[in-house]
């Protein structure tokens, strides 16, 4: 039975290590006949191993979500759309309500909307004809003065959207930056919660402007009704302007339209400037980037500057596009991109949860348009506060500052414990490797990312293994003074020194545990190391080393000394 269970117990220590082995030195594709080179075990150790900015070298920044904006814009936007919701409202007998204009307040924590009437007598129905089309929820309740609504946001509820807003920030960069094939970035909250900082950390970026730009895009799609019944453009604003009484209403909007030239193709080698021409358009839009669903970059043709950009909507927003086209067939309809009419297309039937934008883009500058339309629009814009870049070869020195520390450390261990516990320290010894080689290994399985305080922790875990290992050897010697027979002393040995073992390792567990909840990047890879090789010690320093001794004494069931 003993001989059975020995067995078991070999093939699961062997097993476990030559899975280790291969995770950790091991291909992640087709082998070679380079891969049992030592060139090649080296190349696949660096390929499997995800290393920290402090290693690798990369790009360290820390942006602020300017959130102040980001009220004063909702503001606005409210503002604007509370009057024409007021103005678009019908009494019984059909008869328009008396609304004038609107106007707002956003500055010093302050952020107020105002519709301002000529007959303050149908206050209370053009509110509740705002809250059908209207979200001010937030905004409290209103209240009326003289010929005035007014909505005040609460300090409170302040706060709670400026939270919101960098939260949503977070998400959008987040999903930017994997989209671009940043691997294992460090990405999470900065400094006080009320500060609205973002940490990013990238490693081995080796375009971080590109990158910056990117985060930072502003993707702002709109899809807004062309005003009038025929299509006309204007050669400046100052003539559309005119065209309007020389007053823009509210419910109106110039923007720039680049007429599409086929002849040429705008790009950072050939920077033509295309002809511009302006264009009114009703405000607000029909449908806004918010709806969006989905967006990808295509060339019909193949060419690097025939780039377009398909796009799909939501639901809700598909339902509220294909209303609109079924009642506006003939009419024009302006695809609005960053502030620029990119096209102005005549409809032609109902059109629900798809479009298209031409503007004869590069592959590039279509691919990352799409994914910032794809990842939604930053809700207020950012600023960056600090960048830092950690060069290559900085990196490399830490890490044969580290990997030095390493061997010296494990170097010094084995000495003593070969000095110290004679036979019985090749026992530690072999159980110590293990625990360094399955420790690695565990940080592959969970693609975490090694960093230089990570070494650390693999150095510390070195330490605690060979604490175990002390314990264990320390209660058998013992019990071998006390006169017992070896088999016994190391059965009593190992189950005596268990609950120490234990007890322990779960003390500083749980102490990484927290260190790795509160901690930033750099303290949660010591953490997640820490907490791998202590894991991984109770396996390596008990059940491994045990067996050692198990294998030594099937081998002489009579066995009187033990070198200890």
């Amino acid at each position: 039975m003993k001989n059975s269970s020995l067995k078991i117990r070999t093939a699961i220590i062997l097993v476990v290590t030559l899975i280790g082995i291969y995770l950790v030195f091991g291909p992640r594709r087709v082998p070679t006949g380079n891969d049992f080179t030592w060139s090649g075990i080296k190349q696949n150790l660096a390929e499997n191993i995800n290393l920290g900015l402090d290693l690798k070298g990369g790009s360290h920044l820390v942006m602020r979500v300017k959130t102040d904006e980001y009220l004063k814009t909702l503001t606005e936007n409210n503002a604007q759309a509370a009057l024409t919701a007021a103005k678009d409202a019908r009494d019984a007998e059909g008869n328009p309500f008396p609304v004038k204009d609107y106007s707002f307040v956003a500055e010093n924590g302050n952020y107020t909307i105002n519709l301002n009437l000529d007959e303050p007598s149908r206050a209370d129905a053009i509110v509740e004809e705002v809250k059908k089309k209207v979200d001010l929820t937030q905004w409290g309740d209103h209240s009326v003065s003289g010929n005035t609504i007014t909505w005040n946001l609460p300090a409170a509820q302040q706060e709670v959207m400026k939270e919101q807003a960098v939260e949503q920030a977070l998400k959008i960069i987040e999903s930017r930056i994997n989209s671009f094939g940043v691997k294992e970035p460090t990405l999470q909250r900065h400094g006080a919660k009320t500060s609205g900082q973002i940490l990013l950390q990238m490693p081995g970026v080796d375009d971080p402007e590109r990158v910056k730009k990117l985060i930072g895009s502003e993707s702002n799609l709109a899809l807004m009704k062309v005003a009038g019944e025929m299509f006309q453009t204007f050669n400046s604003e100052a003539e559309a302007k005119q065209s309007l009484g020389g007053v823009v209403p509210q419910n109106r909007l110039i923007l720039p339209y680049v007429e599409d030239d086929t002849t040429s193709v705008t790009t950072p080698q050939n920077p033509q400037e295309k002809p511009k021409k302006f264009i009114i358009l009703e405000n607000p839009a029909i449908v806004e980037g918010s709806e969006l669903r989905d967006a990808s970059a295509y060339s019909p043709s193949g060419n690097d500057g025939d780039y377009k950009i398909t796009f799909n909507l939501k639901p809700a927003g598909a339902a509220k596009f294909g209303d609109w086209t079924s009642r506006n067939i003939g009419k024009y309809l302006a695809i609005v991109l960053n502030g620029e009419v990119k096209s102005a297309p005549v409809i032609r039937g109902v059109i629900s949860d798809s479009g298209e934008i031409e503007g004869r883009f590069t592959k590039t500058s279509a691919e990352d348009l799409a994914l910032t339309l794809k990842s939604g629009s930053l809700p207020a814009k950012i600023e960056y506060q600090e960048e830092r870049t950690v060069g290559p070869s900085l990196g490399a020195d830490s890490i044969r500052s580290g990997v030095q520390a390493s061997v010296g450390g494990l170097v010094f261990v084995v000495i003593f414990m070969l000095f110290y516990y004679r036979g019985s320290g090749i026992n530690a010894v072999i159980a110590l490797l293990l625990n360094l080689l399955l420790t690695m290994a565990g940080l592959i399985v969970m693609d975490s990312t090694l960093t230089l305080p990570g070494i650390a922790g693999l150095i510390l875990g070195i330490g605690m293994g060979v604490d175990s290992n002390v314990l264990i050897f320390e209660r058998m010697r013992e019990e071998l003074r006390a006169g017992k027979a070896v088999a016994n002393a190391v059965e009593v040995g190992f189950d005596k020194a268990f609950i120490t073992i234990v007890d322990t390792n779960l003390t500083i567990i749980i102490s990484a545990v927290i260190l790795y909840m509160y901690g930033s990047g750099p303290i949660r890879g010591f953490a997640v190391t820490l907490i791998l090789g202590l894991l991984i010690n109770l396996f390596t320093s008990v059940f491994i080393s045990r067996t050692i001794f198990m294998w030594l004494l099937e081998r002489n069931p009579e066995m009187k000394k033990i070198s200890i």
